[in-house]
């Protein structure tokens, strides 16, 4: 499904899709919801939890509250603020939907959130639905799962594609609905012009290897075939494994400008940057030192000894600067692959 576009006079900024499927269960307790806010356009998944009705109720109160509370908050609030508290706004109304019907206790809902606007996208999260930014085929950011499993991959105990298999993967450490005073994490991004921003539940990014996941995200298609390719794809699968499997939901936006907010580099980029720089200068020192033994030995008559030992010295240098060159190497290799970690 297509959503609603936002255009700078006749310059579109982005383009959005989404799909929801019901996948292997009963019931489609995902739900998504976007709007075009004075802050910028809205887009957000949640994946509802609890018996009965109280999934698809968690999560469908999750998404109009977050709406709302954007819609309805005062321009003199910060921008992370507004999502923190349209956030916090959405878990007492699922509490509350709780208290007033004892069928829907103990109910709860993940929560994903993009706010783009020409500054910059606005992100925001709680629980195991996940927000990507992907550069081409390159992910530039990623939402870090609150679950327990993703607390062992923290904690370096398992690797992230352990956590995918465990079976308690769908055991999450924060959700809406649970208790009064959720923790929200929120991040600002700058971004380019083809970037892609993908918010999902894990009935997506549960069902393989991210490598696979990202190669799927970043195909060279417009938009909304990716979208309903990596919703079809991921539903087959499900299908074809013969038992039951969870609802799937992604929305997918592609930028088609660059955000005002420009990248920040790293104190470790910044710190490589000089270290390259003082190794490239005593390289040239040391080439201007030999370039100037030569000229010496042009311009008098030496003896055998003396040849002897400018030959000997010049060998030093060349394995000096040999050294150096290799060391100069070495260092942008590992720039590049910083400057890669940090985008």
């Amino acid at each position: 499904m297509e959503l609603q576009q936002l255009h700078q006079g006749n310059e579109r900024l982005f383009t959005a899709f989404a799909e929801s499927r019901t996948g292997g269960r009963d019931e489609n307790q995902d739900s998504y919801g976007y709007a075009q806010t004075a802050w910028g356009f809205l887009v957000t998944v949640c994946d509802g939890m609890g018996g009965g009705p109280g999934g698809k109720t968690a999560s469908t109160i999750a998404v109009n509250e977050i709406v709302a509370g954007v819609e309805g908050a005062s321009k003199d609030e910060e921008v992370s603020n507004i999502l923190i508290k349209a956030i916090r706004r959405a878990n007492m109304a699922i509490i509350e939907a709780g208290n007033e019907n004892p069928s829907l206790k103990g109910m709860g809902s993940t929560a994903t959130v993009l706010l783009l606007s020409e500054r910059a996208a606005q992100i925001a999260f709680v629980g195991d639905s996940r927000i990507y930014q992907l550069r081409g085929k390159r992910k530039v950011f990623r939402t870090f799962d609150h679950s327990m499993v993703f607390d062992l991959v923290k904690q370096n105990v398992i690797t992230e594609e352990q956590a995918r298999l465990s079976a308690q993967s769908n055991i999450i450490t924060r959700a809406l609905g649970i208790k009064p005073d959720v923790e929200v994490d929120i991040q600002e991004l700058p971004y380019e012009k083809g970037d892609r921003f993908v918010l999902c539940s894990d009935g997506i990014h549960g069902t393989m290897p991210e490598k696979q996941l990202l190669k799927m995200f970043a195909q060279k298609k417009p938009l909304g075939i990716v979208t309903d390719n990596v919703a079809t794809y991921v539903d087959n699968l499900g299908r074809l494994s013969g038992q039951g499997y969870d609802n799937l939901t992604l929305a997918m936006v592609e930028t088609k400008t660059n955000s005002i907010l420009k990248p920040v580099m790293s104190k470790q980029t910044k710190i490589i940057l000089v270290a390259l720089a003082v190794f490239c200068l005593i390289s040239i020192a040391a080439n201007v030192i030999q370039a100037a033994h030569y000229t010496a030995l042009s311009n008098q008559s030496v003896s055998c000894d003396s040849l002897a030992k400018y030959s000997q010295r010049d060998s030093v240098q060349q394995s000096t600067i040999k050294v150096l060159q290799d060391s100069v190497a070495k260092m942008a290799v590992k720039l590049d692959k910083i400057k890669e970690k940090s985008k």
